[in-house]
């Protein structure tokens, strides 16, 4: 039996993070920082809810270089937020088009934006802004003499490095699908289709104790797939089929991200090589995962092992990426991103390679960096592709 870690987390470790992030923000001159999605609000004030589902209402927290955050939210997430650390909560009536919160957020980025005159505001790659844009364009005009900054450098360094409360929740929802998947092979059936073997694994991951799944793709076809992106499809499963199985599960907000691929009766022998191939490119992508070391040398190492093994190409633009509160996050492991590897840092080691013209091998494990090395988070896949009968 896996043993869930506790839900949450202690005052504490909100804490840590805003220390981590006001000591950046007094190094960039940066007064306030201003949060709008779902996962940075979540990050800073613990606030979780499925609401952001919905679209019509934006919602705003202030990081001060000097307090608390300050949560400018609609007055239906009230009750919710106060349940939090913060304790700096103003509201208002929304959906309301002629001010949806814009004057109240106005008044209090002017009130915190007094020593260094400076807003801080994610703007470069892998930063999203969630809030109407018309009403972003008003709020710059009215900030006179306000300079706004790239705040999206300085919060994705503060997420990089996971707490220990983070890495027991990203093991162990990396243990319970790695236990569905070692399940999964007593579950797959040719003569269905994708979709209902994924629904079938999916339903087993709930099961074991997973709290969702919003992640889970898959791909199939004679002697391989040509899509890690896309599917599951009607597509029958059928005897000489490769297929490939991608999920992100989730546990108290926190993914795993990782793949296991199975062949149905008979596979080709480039299949099974290339398999092999991307099995050993992770081995070669784990040992290269040392602290000093750079996300350039997790992906020479891998992508060194492809080259020889025959690889003819890689479509999906990198070999893995960062994993925490969301599938993917920064860094990206290619040949010029360079984030020095700390303790601490997770991602996912996930070598693929074109082997035949249109077919694509993709294999993908979690790991976290220690001190002492690097250590697997998922159950180790099968050392050779595992065939279905």
């Amino acid at each position: 039996m896996i043993i869930s870690p506790k839900r949450g987390f202690e005052v504490s470790e909100y804490e840590n993070r805003l220390d981590n992030i006001q000591k950046l923000m007094h190094e960039s001159r940066m007064d306030a920082i201003l949060l709008t999605t779902q996962v940075d609000i979540e990050y800073y004030t613990g606030f979780k809810t499925q609401f952001f589902q919905s679209p019509t209402r934006p919602w705003y927290v202030l990081i001060s270089s000097s307090n608390k955050p300050k949560a400018i939210i609609p007055t239906i997430g009230e009750s919710g937020m106060k349940e939090t650390w913060l304790d700096d909560i103003q509201t208002w009536t929304s959906p309301n088009p002629e001010d949806d919160g814009i004057s109240l957020l106005l008044s209090a980025i002017k009130s915190l934006t007094k020593k260094y005159k400076c807003l801080g505001v994610p703007k470069s790659q892998e930063s999203v802004l969630r809030m109407p844009l018309d009403d972003y364009e008003n709020l710059v005009k009215s900030l006179d003499g306000i300079e706004i900054k790239d705040a999206n450098k300085i919060l994705r360094q503060v997420r990089l490095i996971k707490s220990t409360a983070e890495i027991d929740k990203i093991k162990h929802i990396c243990q319970l699908t790695s236990q569905g998947f070692t399940d999964l092979t007593h579950l797959l059936k040719a003569g269905e289709s994708e979709h209902e073997n994924c629904k079938r694994f999916k339903q087993h991951l709930l099961s074991l104790g997973v709290d969702d799944t919003p992640y889970m793709v898959a791909g199939s076809g004679k002697d391989g797939y040509g899509s890690i992106i896309m599917g599951p499809r009607d597509k029958i499963i059928e005897e000489g089929d490769l297929f490939i199985v991608d999920t992100g599960s989730v546990f108290d907000s926190y993914f795993c991200d990782f793949d296991r691929n199975y062949a149905f009766g008979f596979i080709c022998d480039e299949a099974k090589k290339a398999y092999k191939v991307v099995f050993d490119a992770t081995d070669a992508g784990f040992n290269a995962a040392q602290v000093g070391n750079t996300t350039c040398d997790v992906y020479h190492a891998m992508n060194n092992v492809m080259q020889k093994g025959g690889a003819l190409g890689n479509s999906v633009g990198r070999l893995g990426h960062g994993l925490g509160l969301q599938l993917t996050e920064w860094p990206s492991n290619t040949a010029t991103d360079n984030t020095l590897l700390k303790p601490g840092v997770i991602l996912t080691l996930e070598p693929g390679m074109e082997y035949l013209s249109g077919k694509e091998m993709v294999h993908e494990e979690n790991i976290v960096i220690t001190e002492n090395g690097p250590e697997w988070l998922t159950k180790r896949a099968p050392e050779e592709l595992p065939i279905i009968q």
